[in-house]
């Protein structure tokens, strides 16, 4: 049944859900709420209808009036986390407008919502903190999951993004403060992908911390507790998992954010088969990688299966012994190996790959053996966030004299080479894949996400970048693309789980491009005035004989 509401929901026009959902509220309460606030652009008789007339100011603006507002606002800030404040702030006021201005300038501002800036706002959270945003689930709510979600507002909830805090890009475990994650995630489901913003609910479980520094702060906001690794945590996260699909429904997407290594892959293991999930540190990022790949075996003109790749680090930003998940890809010792720069001289590798979240580890000696070994070095220092990259794109491009092939997970600008040349490196962003795969699996009821659907992505996003945009050494499209490439992997997605009997909700559509596109959220205000209208030729007289 739950599943029958949603598809119904997930065609139906914006307009009439508004008119339907908000017509019952009046007064000052349509303005204080961000998903009905339109400030200064309620008409003159939406102000009368409505009982606002006299609360705003006599003028009626248009968005574009208020997007430019916005925007001379944001450039008269130069420090990333007051921008941060001032964005989240919009979005706790009129939710159209923030979306608008993210969209209009994501290139911008994506590095603002999400990383880099968001892992900054985390390690601040409890200091900059004005309005909480999405569900806080402790361990001693254990039992009552179900009753916290049943306080949640949103009934018809479609996307779920949940963190722990152990792992926090490559900042650690920050507890509640994770909080910004999710938040930041779907921010960019709705910005690049076009979900609904009331469909995504963001979710903390708090069992604790070991972050010392945390525990010591009178502003934190959890529990002062060190993490809590007994059973509990895990019946604390079947329980969750449980009362989410009881509430929402079995096809509910469940992405799991920032948790650490050790849990993350056995709860992917354990919980892949059962619910409609994925983790976006492991499949997201391997996907993105492999897109990266992809595009760089075009630019060497060298199948993927002739390249040597060396990694560097387990995504943890800590030294860890080599687990269970990684054993697979294990290779016997080459010889005495003391450094990285050793396993880049003793293996000689055509790829390095870096996910240690340790800082500038791709040193300028390993950077010029690699430039020295290969025509064109392929060098990913995928670490978030800046300040945690393995190197810089100055670095690898000016040490390799802008051969290599370069990307990151958190943005730099071009690069200019002594010669003259301005190269462009590669944002090897999640935010690539893990939208348009969420929107793919949200349309189709996809019960069980496979990683052929993150092989399915990787491929798609690596057609997607043009020769001209590689020949200025990008391996990704432009940011500013990003919402058209999430469509379009969207699209492909749906194609491939239907062919592949993945999907559940039927009838299939047959033209997919118009059924993703149809589905969009966007951002134009909705008018709250009654449907009105008049009975042509009736008669209220009673018959006379």
């Amino acid at each position: 049944m739950l599943s029958r509401l949603r598809t119904t929901w997930s065609l139906r026009p914006c307009v009439s859900v508004c008119r339907w959902a908000h017509t019952k509220e009046k007064g000052k309460p349509l303005m204080l709420s961000p998903r009905t606030n339109k400030g200064m652009a309620f008409s003159l008789l939406e102000r009368q209808i409505l009982g606002i007339h006299g609360l705003l100011p006599p003028k009626v603006e248009t968005q574009d009036i208020q997007a430019m507002r916005f925007q001379n606002n944001l450039k008269k800030m130069t420090d990333p986390l007051q921008k941060y404040i001032y964005l989240m702030g919009i979005q706790e006021r009129n939710e159209k407008l923030f979306y608008r201005v993210l969209m209009e300038d994501i290139e911008e501002l994506m590095p603002i919502v999400y990383t880099p800036t968001v892992g900054l706002a985390c390690t601040h959270y409890g200091h900059i903190f004005r309005r909480p945003k999405g569900l806080f689930i402790s361990i001693l709510d254990k039992g009552h999951i179900r009753s916290i979600l049943d306080n949640w507002p949103e009934t018809d909830v479609a996307a779920v993004v949940v963190t722990d805090g152990e792992r926090i890009l490559g900042l650690g475990d920050l507890g509640v403060y994770g909080m910004g994650i999710p938040v930041g995630k779907l921010c960019l489901y709705t910005a690049c992908a076009g979900i609904r913003p009331e469909s995504c609910l963001p979710v903390v479980i708090d069992v604790g911390t070991n972050n010392e520094t945390l525990l010591r702060d009178p502003m934190y906001m959890g529990l002062y507790q060190e993490r809590d690794h007994s059973q509990a945590y895990d019946d604390l996260i079947d329980e969750f998992m449980e009362a989410v699909v009881d509430k929402y429904g079995q096809d509910t997407l469940i992405q799991f954010e920032d948790f650490g290594n050790h849990n993350a892959f056995r709860f992917l293991r354990k919980y892949r088969e059962k619910y409609c999930t994925f983790n976006d540190d492991i499949q997201g990022t391997a996907s993105v990688a492999l897109a990266g790949l992809l595009a760089a075996q075009r630019a060497i003109g060298k199948p993927i299966t002739e390249h040597r790749v060396l990694f560097l680090g387990a995504g943890e930003g800590r030294p860890q012994e080599t687990d269970s998940n990684q054993e697979a890809f294990v290779h016997d010792s080459p010889g005495t190996v003391q450094s990285f720069l050793d396993a880049v001289n003793t293996i000689k590798p055509t790829a390095i790959i870096g996910v240690s979240g340790a800082g500038r580890l791709f040193t300028s000696d390993v950077i010029k053996v690699m430039g020295t070994l290969n025509e064109r070095p392929i060098i990913f220092a995928l670490s978030n966030p800046t300040n945690k990259a393995e190197c810089t794109a100055e670095d690898a491009y000016t040490l390799t004299d802008g051969r290599c092939l370069f990307a990151s997970g958190s943005p730099f600008g071009p690069v200019t080479l002594s010669d003259g040349r301005v190269i462009t490196p590669g944002q090897g962003n999640n935010a690539y894949i893990f939208p348009g795969v969420a929107l793919a699996v949200i349309l189709s009821g996809v019960r069980h996400i496979s990683d052929t659907v993150f092989l399915e992505a990787a491929k798609t996003l690596a057609e997607q970048l043009t020769d001209k945009e590689l020949e200025e050494g990008r391996l990704y499209p432009p940011l500013s693309n990003i919402r058209e490439v999430s469509v379009r992997m969207a699209v492909k997605v749906v194609e491939f789980v239907y062919s592949n009997g993945m999907a559940f909700r039927y009838p299939e559509p047959v033209d997919k491009d118009s059924f993703v596109r149809s589905t969009m959220w966007d951002t134009q205000y909705d008018s709250f005035l009654p449907d009105t209208y008049d009975w042509p030729a009736v008669s209220f007289s009673p018959k006379t004989n």
